[in-house]
């Protein structure tokens, strides 16, 4: 799965977040360090989601 990810450079490194999915964020020294730590914080994130979803009621609504 592809997402598409923003980043930020900074004197102190690269700061990363991903547009998609709304406080999935990470950093790193370089932008090769960030971008590798952003993938590990996207498959968290999914993971989270993935639980919170399994464990709550869902519905499906319209919207016109």
């Amino acid at each position: 799965m592809r997402y598409q990810v923003k980043l930020t450079k900074s004197e102190e490194g690269v700061a990363v977040s991903c547009p998609g999915l709304p406080g999935c964020w990470s950093q790193g020294a370089t932008e090769e360090e960030a971008l590798e730590n952003i993938q590990d914080a996207i498959a968290d994130y999914l993971s989270v989601v993935d639980e919170l979803v399994q464990e709550s009621e869902t519905r499906y609504v319209e919207v016109a």
